[in-house]
């Protein structure tokens, strides 16, 4: 089930990005993860729209918007494949009616989620804090 995220979730949604993101961005030193399990935690939460999917009183998966920007998707690696990331991005689509996210270019699993879901290529750029390519992608309101 799909509902707002709750203070209490913060547990529950560390563990999830911890454990998706170590999946996802291998190619990530364990400085810079460390230091965004803290950004996260501490400022990102506080600042977005986040929902949470929770089944029997655990969160499984996330997502959290930044007005029309998906600032993070992540879903507990064990459900992968299960139709959890596709719902939280269905129901950021109905809260806004066009979307864009950034992704890592390394980032092959998030890649290919984007591209299923027809997000499309709008710039390429460098990532400052890391050195690494990233990848803007948009979803206009009348894609998919």
């Amino acid at each position: 089930m799909i509902r707002p995220y709750r203070p209490s979730d913060l547990d529950g949604v560390m563990e999830v990005w911890t454990k998706a993101s170590a999946v996802a961005h291998p190619f990530l030193s364990a400085e810079f993860q460390t230091a965004e399990r803290h950004h996260i935690a501490t400022v990102h939460l506080s600042n977005a729209e986040t929902w949470v999917w929770e089944s029997d009183g655990s969160v499984l998966g996330f997502i959290a918007l930044l007005g029309n920007e998906v600032g993070a998707i992540f879903v507990h690696p064990r459900f992968h494949g299960t139709g959890i990331g596709r719902a939280l991005m269905d129901h950021a689509r109905k809260l806004r009616r066009e979307l864009e996210v950034e992704v890592f270019t390394e980032n092959a699993i998030g890649r290919t989620f984007y591209a299923r879901y027809g997000f499309e290529l709008i710039r390429e750029k460098v990532h400052e804090q890391t050195g690494l390519g990233v990848m803007r992608l948009g979803l206009e309101s009348d894609g998919r």
